[in-house]
């Protein structure tokens, strides 16, 4: 299972692209609505989200995703239990996966500490502890995956699909969507 959190202004793609890829693989996804279940996105998109940020289970979870969005990253950031989420999925060994702004998120909490990640360009300043590059559009060290911003979202969405389920099927859903 993985899960999304989307928070108020979150980017569309980077939410949605990846939740398309790893369904295509078989993967079950759930979006997880910060303060209910319709969620506009940054650019007007309307969301509705299978389960509240509350509803999450982190037993059942392999991965748990921040998007980014400067208005959702800053929605997460206000919402205790939605960083209580990350950082105890975090805590459990679970992969957590952030794009664009999201790695701000895991900065903030201290998950990006000595780790090689990726972020929107120019937010490098405000990934606190992070080692961090923009070489490539996706960056994976240990159980922390980052992409760079919404036009690394299929690339960042095929990764988190070749580390939930295998690289075969990543490389089937890749050669399915001609991409």
């Amino acid at each position: 299972m993985v899960y999304i959190i989307l928070g108020r202004g979150f980017e569309e793609i980077e939410a949605l692209a990846p939740a398309d890829l790893l369904i295509r693989g078989g993967v079950e996804v759930r979006l997880a609505g910060i303060g209910g279940y319709e969620i506009p996105g940054g650019r007007g998109m309307r969301v509705k989200a299978d389960c509240l940020i509350e509803d999450i289970d982190l037993d059942s979870a392999d991965m748990v995703v921040v998007p980014g969005g400067l208005k959702g990253v800053d929605t997460i950031e206000s919402t205790p239990a939605a960083l209580e989420i990350v950082k105890k999925a975090y805590g459990m060994g679970k992969y957590v996966a952030a794009i664009c702004a999201g790695p701000r998120v895991l900065a903030g909490l201290g998950i990006l500490d000595g780790k090689n990640a990726v972020c929107y360009p120019g937010m490098e300043d405000q990934m606190t502890g992070g080692v961090m590059s923009q070489e490539s559009p996706v960056v994976v060290d240990g159980k922390v995956i980052t992409g760079r911003a919404a036009g690394a979202a299929i690339d960042f969405g095929l990764k988190l699909l070749e580390i939930v389920k295998d690289k075969a099927t990543s490389d089937r859903v890749r050669k399915g969507i001609h991409y």
